[in-house]
């Protein structure tokens, strides 16, 4: 058992209680990108890390990574607490076309000259086929 010195006397290191029903981080993350439709390559690309890390955050570690913390909360749409297990999660049951969002996003960094005929080429097929 580990400890912690403070001042002079020793106090043993608390751990926090889980309860049987408790969600891991890991199934909680899995179960978070998964519902934002990304896949572990796809999510590891947005953050800028392997996929291998997501892989072990998601099943071999139970201690959240705390420095990528901020950037899962934002790719994945929750609050840091949601990821945490602090609070509960709202998921709609819907998952994004990630290949689809990914093109949005490189269309919308082209420039607006470029961006015009892709809008009206969209455009067209949502009028054909409605």
């Amino acid at each position: 058992m580990s400890r912690i010195v403070v001042g002079l006397c020793i106090m043993p290191k608390r751990k926090i209680p889980t309860t049987e029903n408790r969600e891991s981080f890991g199934d909680r993350l899995a179960k978070l990108r998964y519902a934002a439709g990304y896949s572990q390559r796809a999510l590891a690309a947005e953050l800028g890390i392997s996929q291998r890390m997501i892989a072990y955050y998601e099943g071999e570690t139970e201690y959240p990574p705390a420095h990528l913390l901020p950037l899962l909360a934002k790719a994945l749409g929750v609050t840091a607490d949601q990821l945490l297990g602090m609070e509960k999660a709202e998921t709609n049951g819907r998952t994004r076309d990630t290949r689809l969002w990914r093109r949005f996003t490189q269309v919308e960094r082209l420039p607006v000259n470029q961006r015009k005929p892709i809008l009206q080429f969209i455009d067209a097929m949502l009028t054909k086929a409605s």
